[in-house]
């Protein structure tokens, strides 16, 4: 089991930054490719960044690029989604999660994350 827990939402003017936290615990954080994905009111869950155990390789959405940037610290389990020019349609719940992958690996399917954490409420108002 791993268990992650996510902070650093909260309610942020367009064009503002936010910085996501997920502290993970359990088993060997480094054995997980970690990735970030969100829900908006009454959308499904998008997928949103991913990054491999290594932290070498990363892939983010389209609607994203360029403008958020997942990292990790394996020293101290934990990963992180700094946001940046942030705009309303960023407004969601937003989900860490741990898949366990081989080190290179990373994935953009819900399906592959084996841990979620409970989520955290990103807002942007115009």
């Amino acid at each position: 089991q791993v268990q992650l827990v996510e902070s650093g939402g909260g309610l942020v003017q367009a064009g503002g930054s936010l910085r996501l936290s997920c502290a993970a615990s359990g088993r060997t954080f480094s054995a997980y490719a970690m990735g970030w994905f969100r829900q908006a009111p009454g959308k499904e869950r998008e997928f949103v960044a991913t990054i491999s155990r290594s932290g070498g390789a990363t892939s983010y959405a389209d609607s994203v690029k360029g403008r958020f940037t997942i990292s990790r610290d394996n020293a101290k389990t934990m990963v992180y989604l700094q946001m940046n020019s942030l705009v309303p349609e960023d407004t969601a719940v937003y989900y860490c999660a741990a898949a366990a992958m081989g080190l290179f690996d990373i994935s953009r399917r819900e399906s592959t994350y084996d841990f979620w954490g409970q989520g955290t409420q990103v807002t942007v108002s115009s």
